[in-house]
């Protein structure tokens, strides 16, 4: 009668023995969000309102390195905390405002606008300064417009190809900018001017504490600003 129970026990103990599962381990805490790259650019408090402004070194960059594209918001954000009084340039006549942008010279009395133009082409040869093509627009308002009283306006490009290349290695977009163009132009009354983007240089100043341009190149852009210049006065006298 007693053996039943010893062949129970039996059975039991040759069952495999079921491992209790262990308690669920509480999940590992979320990974803290890797804090936000510094910006190098960043908004600054200044006496004068909110700018845009430079906090750091920029990333390091190649030659001829192209810079990210900017996004509308980007551009407008700068344009009102870069440079607090384009807003108060937006708001001039256009006009008014484009007249800020330009370098002009005003042709003396008695000088033709093919003195003008034989004029700065003599000038930039001694100032060794390449031409390196022109744009006859006014040919083309008559031609494709049939506009026979838009005022002759022509259009001469010029560049130093030396320091051209070296400030494209460091600053690809400055491309917009070249080559160097000077604008012969009649007015409603038949005056001829001369006409350039009146870029200043200056700016080198603080863009080579950053970008890597040489008190050399800085020199070089300075030059070209000066002979530029000279090129326009030379074609407003008429100096042969």
């Amino acid at each position: 009668m007693m053996r039943p129970l010893p062949l129970l026990l039996a059975c039991l103990c040759s069952l495999p023995a079921i491992a209790a599962e262990p308690p669920t381990a509480p999940p590992p805490p979320p990974a803290a969000p890797a804090a936000p790259e510094q910006s190098w650019i960043d908004v600054t408090p200044t006496p004068y309102g909110p700018m845009l402004m430079q906090q750091a070194p920029p990333p390091p960059y190649r030659d001829y390195q192209m810079n990210r594209i900017l996004t509308p918001e980007e551009k407008a954000r700068w344009l009102q905390m870069a440079m607090p009084m384009m807003s108060h340039l937006m708001q001039m006549d256009a006009r008014e405002a484009m007249n800020y942008f330009a370098l002009k010279y005003k042709a003396k009395p008695g000088v033709s606008f093919d003195q003008v133009v034989e004029s700065m082409m003599l000038r930039a040869n001694q100032l060794n300064l390449k031409f390196v093509g022109k744009n006859l627009i006014w040919k083309e308002f008559r031609a494709m417009l049939h506009d026979d009283k838009a005022p002759r306006v022509e259009v001469f490009s010029f560049c130093d190809i030396a320091v051209g290349r070296d400030l494209l290695k460091i600053i690809p977009e400055i491309v917009v900018f070249l080559p160097c163009r000077i604008a012969v132009m009649e007015d409603a009354d038949k005056n001829i001017w001369v006409l350039t983007l009146d870029w200043d240089v200056t700016w080198l100043d603080q863009a080579g504490k950053q970008a890597g341009i040489t008190p050399e190149l800085r020199k070089g852009a300075m030059d070209i600003r000066e002979k530029l210049d000279s090129v326009m006065r030379a074609g407003a006298d008429g100096a042969l």
